[in-house]
């Protein structure tokens, strides 16, 4: 049997978003003991991980690279990029989500999800502005 929800996560620009709790407390009320959770962002400018969730100098570095590794439109080593409809933060954006997955699965086992000690799932933010993002969730058995 499968199971499925929208969880909505609101950012308040660029960072990791934890949002572990609220997926655990969806797979415990769904009362299945074993399967397989998918995890689906419904947008293109921002995506999913699973990181370290015990020191947030993790979140900070990542972060940090990110923007070092892609930064704004209105910085000159981006020059080339031609997108820019929504602010020089838009096609860098497109970029790390096409770097980062927008997708996950993890196991589910004995009901719970089969994440390591260390774990956490997060919603990976790339636009500058706050943002309601949608994360679709399907558990099948």
């Amino acid at each position: 049997m499968a199971r499925q929800t929208i969880l909505s996560v609101e950012t308040r620009g660029p960072g990791l978003y934890e949002f572990t709790d609220r997926v655990v407390s969806f797979v415990r009320d769904s009362g299945e003991a074993s399967g397989l959770l998918t995890l689906f962002v419904r947008h293109t400018s921002c995506s999913l991980l699973i990181q370290e969730n015990a020191d947030p100098d993790v979140r900070r570095d990542l972060d940090a690279f990110f923007r070092r590794l892609v930064p704004p439109a209105d910085d000159p080593a981006m020059a080339y990029l031609v997108h820019r409809d929504e602010g020089p933060d838009d096609m860098p954006a497109h970029i790390k989500a096409a770097l980062t997955p927008v997708s996950l699965s993890i196991p589910v086992m004995g009901g719970r999800l089969a994440l390591g000690t260390w774990q956490g799932i997060y919603l990976f933010e790339h636009r500058r502005m706050p943002h309601r993002r949608e994360v679709a969730l399907h558990l099948s058995a």
